[in-house]
């Protein structure tokens, strides 16, 4: 709950906006401040406003102090934490620095903290949809020869899976667009970049239609769901074990679930 002793303050949703943030609560010497992205912020009669421009100085002196104080696992659970976008997550990550900060020993395995538990928990479920997004993502052919993927995972991960899908996939084109947030990854045989794209009036994610997909990709998922089904005994189907293995959230990105 906000207080009228509260400083909020606003940031660009970047990590590096974030970090900045962090580095003016100390560096103002904040008793009590809040963290709040520009598109989630609101005018209030509690607490007084301050936007804060991301600097990537700033933002490297924090993360520095917490390569002194913590561990890679603590950093990583940090950034997870981050990409979550849980409302007020920016408030539990900065209690949880502030405990880095803090305390003379590590703190990273100090479950008796309750920021430390809540944010281990955020962190692992975000480590959970990074994995299956690695899993599930599906790509199609375009008619430009561009293997194209959507996805709407419940947390921002696309950072976290550009790696795996460059290594993975390193002699070809491909385009992994989150829709939910309306930015995605692109590689060119030889770097990754964000890309922005408006996508054409009436396109549908879900379905590989004839004006924007290539004719081959079109005829091997047509093979696919044929041998897919083919392969499939219905006597032995097991929907609930089958679920807990591909949650139905997640058939939307399967070929032989079209």
């Amino acid at each position: 709950m906000l207080n009228i002793q509260d400083s909020i303050l606003i940031y660009d949703g970047s990590f590096d906006g974030f970090l900045t943030c962090v580095f003016q609560v100390y560096d103002l010497k904040l008793k009590r401040a809040l963290i709040q992205k520009d598109s989630e912020s609101q005018a209030s009669l509690f607490g007084k406003q301050n936007v804060v421009a991301a600097d990537p100085v700033k933002a490297e002196r924090v993360w520095k102090g917490l390569r002194k104080k913590t561990s890679a696992a603590g950093r990583l659970r940090i950034y997870y934490g981050f990409l979550s976008e849980k409302q007020w997550v920016e408030n539990l990550l900065l209690r949880y620095i502030q405990y880095i900060f803090e305390s003379s020993l590590p703190v990273d395995s100090d479950f008796s903290n309750p920021d430390v538990l809540e944010l281990s928990k955020v962190a692992k479920s975000v480590g959970r949809e990074k994995h299956r997004m690695e899993a599930f993502v599906r790509f199609r052919l375009t008619k430009d020869g561009l293997y194209f993927a959507t996805i709407e995972p419940d947390f921002d991960v696309l950072p976290l899976i550009s790696k795996h899908f460059k290594s993975r996939y390193a002699d070809q084109k491909w385009v992994i667009y989150d829709l939910k947030r309306n930015y995605g990854l692109y590689y060119d045989l030889d770097r990754v970049e964000i890309i922005n794209l408006t996508l054409p009036e009436g396109f549908d994610a879900s379905k590989t239609s004839p004006d924007y997909f290539a004719v081959e990709e079109i005829e091997f998922q047509t093979l696919w769901k044929d041998y897919f089904e083919s392969t499939n005994i219905p006597s032995r189907k097991n929907i609930k074990l089958h679920v807990r293995h591909v949650p139905k959230r997640y058939w939307k990105y399967l070929s032989e679930k079209g």
